[in-house]
């Protein structure tokens, strides 16, 4: 039976990090049941080939805190949820705030398993003169030490050793010191912490005082409550444009990958309706949405690369200040960073905000934090409204993430105004220490929702691309009377002239393909839902992309492409995906894409409300399908109001 380690420690002590260094790719997202509080669960294995199972649970700052997080750690040491309790814990405690995290520690050895403690980012509290002696410690503290440095590696190979050992043991922690009986925080915890720091670790020395003076006066810039939010604009600027620049190349890449296999295919299939579903529908559908997967790749990379670096808790600070001003708690902070991702679990998290108004706000004004979900449809469309120009469309891009946060704010207020009256808590956060980000931790992180990005690419956008390939192929519509009289011209003028011949041939399938999808299943839906849509720049085609999106965002480039795109090449060339969407064209020959339906269709999905399993998770997290609902239209209402003034207004 393979041997089950427990994970745990204070907030920003590179626990994250070190699993991550120990699992890599080995690991999924799970939850125990009965708790929506989520954990990661990876397999090491050793070089002897012995495995072991890590549950990496989050950070807290005691097992006693009436928390979710806190509860869930310790119903998990004490074998009340999951398999039973672990084989043993691995205790991750940071160098440079030790004394604190030595509380923790305490009171989770004082619990009775067999435990390893890795006392890491040694290389860090080294270069500020902190040594730690390790045989010092681990007699303190009754169970073996490890200085490790997750971010290099140093000390791993050791810690994998020792925990190999550990976990097929049952010895019980025996500290030469008793533990003390209170938890983190009290006098006696920090009197005994305090104790065990002087035995095991040796105090910086002062010539460091100048590099703490500069980490300081970064703080006091970070953190201002004005300063440190245009810091927080540009940073993120900067790293949207890197985006469009350093992304275009493996896109192509992707892009071509996905014509020479359509191409392939289109070569080896017999003409007919499988054909062109497999090359049309599947491939070229999902294409349209995939090859936008080297942006989300890099996206998460240089967040993780910052988050790593201690900078977006200074960001935290200063945006918190603006938050509680209207009306959102501090606590709101860290669930509404995880809508970035998906506004799923950042609805699930905001379980940790003890007070049920606060709470609700913040579930409210969650999806109007753009989620990784949406960064194919602004990809398309900031590239459309700048092309050519990486740094316009960067700030563009930068500019949805902030008109969601400021429509979100600004909905929060009038919230807690009207029908969520009260205060708002202050946040509560450590402010990690200033390093160099961990490249392979940024690039597992990546990689994590690289593969999240295709699973859903392998299944919901694949689903979604053959139904819209079908109600865009069927019932079949005859050739139109004005296409047959162009046919017929060809054939007459073939033999003395058969450039224009072509060109008419060229002519007269454009006409039956635009007849062919207005009059299609999904033509007809676009037809019926269009005058809604209209006000806002929509054609029948965008209608039916914006429809089909409320059950995906990201599936809008897909539909577009299979609705619009497929076998439009009028010139006989060969496009790439991007090209044939962005190159579409609508039932009158005019550009699909034009500036002002661009700018109305990107503020439309910066607001609304496009995701049905949100407001699945929303009516299960409130009890009640009002909230949804609630927010379903007003969502929707604002998203189309400011879409409707985009469009009448934009030049």
């Amino acid at each position: 039976m393979i041997p089950r380690v427990a994970l745990l420690g204070n907030p920003n002590t590179g626990k994250s990090t070190l699993f991550n260094r120990l699992c890599g790719l080995r690991s999924k997202t799970a939850n125990f049941p009965g708790s929506t509080v989520e954990h990661q669960v990876g397999r090491c294995v050793m070089k002897s080939g012995q495995e072991i199972d890590l549950i990496d649970l989050p950070g807290i700052y005691s097992l006693m805190l009436e928390m979710p997080e806190s509860r869930l750690c310790a119903d998990c040491l004490d074998g009340r949820v999951g398999d039973g309790r672990p084989d043993a814990a691995l205790l991750v405690l940071d160098a440079n705030n030790l004394s604190r995290n030595l509380q923790f520690a305490a009171s989770a050895l004082r619990r009775g398993l067999p435990s390893v403690v890795a006392i890491n980012m040694v290389d860090l509290a080294e270069r500020r003169g902190l040594i730690i002696d390790e045989r010092a410690a681990s007699q303190a503290l009754g169970v073996p030490v490890v200085a490790v440095s997750a971010r290099s590696g140093q000390g791993i190979d050791r810690l994998i050793e020792q925990l190999t050992r550990t976990s097929m043991s049952s010895a019980t922690p025996h500290p030469n010191l008793p533990f003390p009986t209170t938890e983190p925080g009290s006098t006696a915890s920090a009197v005994w912490a305090a104790d065990v720091f002087a035995r095991i670790a040796a105090h910086p020395d002062e010539k460091n005082d100048d590099r703490m003076t500069i980490h300081d006066r970064l703080d006091a810039a970070f953190t201002h409550p004005l300063l440190g939010i245009v810091f927080f604009v540009l940073m993120m600027s900067l790293l949207f444009a890197s985006i469009y620049w350093l992304a275009q190349f493996p896109m192509e890449a992707v892009d071509g990958i996905f014509g020479w296999l359509g191409n392939g295919v289109e070569s080896m299939m017999p003409a007919g309706t499988l054909r062109d579903l497999t090359v049309n529908g599947i491939v070229g559908g999902v294409s349209a949405t995939v090859v936008f997967l080297p942006q989300i790749l890099l996206l998460f990379f240089l967040l993780a690369l910052l988050e790593d670096s201690g900078y977006l808790a200074r960001a935290a600070f200063a945006v918190d200040r603006t938050m509680r001003r209207f009306g959102l708690p501090g606590q709101a902070f860290m669930p509404l960073l995880s809508s970035h991702a998906c506004a799923l679990p950042g609805i699930m998290a905001t379980r940790l905000i003890p007070n049920h108004r606060d709470r609700l706000a913040t579930i409210l004004v969650a999806p109007f934090m753009s989620c990784s979900a949406r960064v194919p449809v602004y990809a398309l469309l900031t590239g459309v409204l700048f092309a050519g120009r990486p740094l316009a469309a960067g700030f563009a891009f930068t500019g949805c993430y902030v008109l969601g946060g400021i429509v979100g704010l600004a909905t929060a207020a009038l919230l807690r105004k009207t029908i969520l009256r009260g205060p708002s808590t202050p946040m509560m956060l450590e402010l990690p220490d200033y390093r160099l980000p961990s490249i392979r931790n940024a690039l597992t992180i990546a990689m994590d929702r690289g593969m999240l990005f295709l699973k859903n690419a392998g299944s919901v956008i694949l689903s979604i691309a053959i139904v819209m390939w079908w109600l865009s192929a069927y019932p079949k519509s005859p050739p139109s009377p004005e296409s047959v009289a162009i046919e017929l011209r060809a054939v007459e003028v073939a033999p003395t002239d058969p450039t224009t011949a072509e060109n008419l041939r060229s002519q007269a399938e454009r006409l039956n393909e635009r007849t062919q999808q207005s009059g299609s299943f999904a033509g007809q839906l676009g037809t019926i839902c269009q005058p809604a849509f209209a006000p806002i720049g929509l054609d029948r085609q965008l209608t039916v992309a914006v429809l089909t999106s409320f059950l995906a965002r990201e599936v809008f480039t897909t539909t577009v492409f299979v609705l619009a795109g497929a076998g439009s090449d009028a010139d006989g060339e060969d496009q790439g995906t991007l090209a044939t969407v962005r190159s579409a064209t609508r039932d009158d020959g005019l550009p699909l894409f034009t500036m002002a339906t661009s700018a109305s269709l990107l503020i439309f999905f910066v607001l609304a409300m496009q995701c049905l399993p949100t407001l699945v998770v929303v009516a299960k997290e409130t009890g009640s399908w009002r909230w949804p609902l609630l927010q379903f239209c007003y969502m929707t209402i604002i998203a189309y109001t400011a879409a409707l003034f985009a469009y009448r207004f934009m030049p």
